[in-house]
């Protein structure tokens, strides 16, 4: 784990009493552990069904340590699915930005001028996050707050206009606006950075990228999310998909999945957890992140890892700028699929289309008018997923098979609900 330091214990150790004094999810989630003496790892794992269960309005949420009274309150995309709730006190919100701008201030220079090109409305935090991170850069920058949604003649007749240095942005939106530019003839030469969040970028969109923006270089903004705060610092010495350990902020661990054992090793992957040492308001107290991460250097400051895909035990996969719920599509499945035996998901990327392949084992397989109908009942359940099958960004395919033919772990023996391996083609991943 991200080891933590003295000053890191006495925070876990106070953030844990308040919690269990004042949040009812965790009143009843550590009843069993004891009072003093317990370590990180006797801690139970955050259940994501329980912590975010929301009865009526927000002020009811279990999860909360006090009533709302000074917060920001935000929730997750939901593209696919049910949103989940993010709520934080203005001067939690004020300090993670504060830290996330001192790390994306690494990867700038004196008077860049910035495309923030993340959607914002309805809720969404990552538009004001990045904008309120970057008012924290001490650099002179210039900030363009475009949003995602500007339409994509104007935005890049703007870039170009305005001699924009730096675009941060979702990797989905830049690949849409790269490819407007490209069928116009157009480049961007004065853009020098890419600082892409959210998703990943790819290898097979390398090409594209270069020609338009021959001169940028791409890297992650950094990793964060909505519902944890921020979980890695994306620094001029990390490589594709790595990260250091925002120390004092957050405590990184990497789990066997199925034991729920530490990993310390340099260079086995797991499931990444996250406890944050900063939100009082609803703590979060060992949240799986729904990533596999690897530590690539042993322990010590800011420690160093790399992630490596979806957890296979993540309720959300996310696919571009939309989510894939597993257990969504377990539903329909055990709906649609007389004598259901057994299914997974299977993740891949090939000439630049995600490929989300369900393989489905039953007594007997659906003919293709009723195959047919299931991929279309999948695709109702997941409209953002049919929208982006909709622009050519993803293909949704059903499979038959024997109930041998789906992998197991090798090691346990056990199904996995989700097999992604589009991380090895990962040009990197930020969030």
């Amino acid at each position: 784990m991200s080891y933590p330091d003295r000053h890191e214990q006495v925070a876990l150790r106070d953030l844990v009493a308040h919690a269990r004094r004042h949040s009812r999810y965790y009143a009843i989630a550590l009843a069993g552990v004891a009072e003093r003496g317990w370590r990180l790892e006797d801690l139970p794992l955050l259940d994501p069904v329980r912590y975010w269960h929301l009865e009526s309005d927000i002020g009811s949420w279990a999860a909360l340590t006090a009533p709302i009274g000074d917060a920001y309150v935000f929730r997750s995309g939901g593209s696919s699915g049910p949103a989940k709730w993010s709520v934080c006190t203005r001067a939690e919100w004020e300090r993670l930005c504060r830290v996330y701008g001192a790390a994306i201030a690494t990867r700038l220079q004196a008077r860049d001028r910035i495309a923030n090109l993340f959607f914002a409305g309805n809720l969404y935090a990552s538009h004001l996050f990045i904008h309120t991170a970057l008012s924290h850069v001490r650099l002179p920058v210039s900030e363009f707050p475009f949003a995602g949604s500007t339409p994509l003649d104007v935005l890049a007749r703007t870039l170009a206009e305005q001699r924009i240095t730096v675009l941060a942005v979702v990797p989905a939106h830049l690949m849409q606006l790269a490819a407007c530019l490209d069928a116009q003839g157009q480049s961007l030469p004065a853009v020098r950075a890419i600082l892409y969040g959210g998703d990943s970028l790819f290898a097979d969109q390398q090409p594209l990228l270069a020609r338009v923006f021959p001169h940028a270089v791409c890297a992650s903004i950094g990793y964060a999310s909505v519902d944890v705060g921020v979980l890695g610092a994306s620094l001029p010495d990390c490589g594709p998909g790595e990260h250091r350990v925002f120390d004092g902020e957050t405590i990184l661990e990497i789990l066997d999945e199925d034991s729920g054992a530490p990993i310390e090793a340099p260079g086995q992957a797991g499931m990444l957890v996250a406890t944050s040492l900063t939100r009082q308001l609803t703590p979060l107290i060992r949240c799986p992140t729904g990533d596999r991460a690897a530590w690539c250097e042993p322990p010590g400051p800011a420690r160093r890892f790399v992630l490596a895909g979806r957890s296979a035990s993540s309720r959300q996969v996310r696919i571009g700028t939309v989510f894939v719920l597993p257990d969504v599509i377990g539903d329909c499945l055990s709906r649609a699929v007389p004598g259901l035996a057994g299914w997974q998901v299977v993740l891949s990327r090939r000439h630049g289309v995600d490929h989300v392949l369900v393989r489905i084992a039953a007594d007997t397989g659906l003919d293709q008018q009723a195959t047919d109908a299931l991929l279309s009942m999948l695709l109702t359940a997941q409209p953002g997923m049919a929208e982006m099958q909709a622009d050519g960004l993803v293909e949704l395919a059903i499979t038959w098979c024997a109930t041998a033919m789906l992998e197991l772990d090798p090691r346990t023996g056990k199904l996995p609900r989700v097999i992604d391996r589009r991380a090895g083609d990962e040009a990197g991943r930020g969030t």
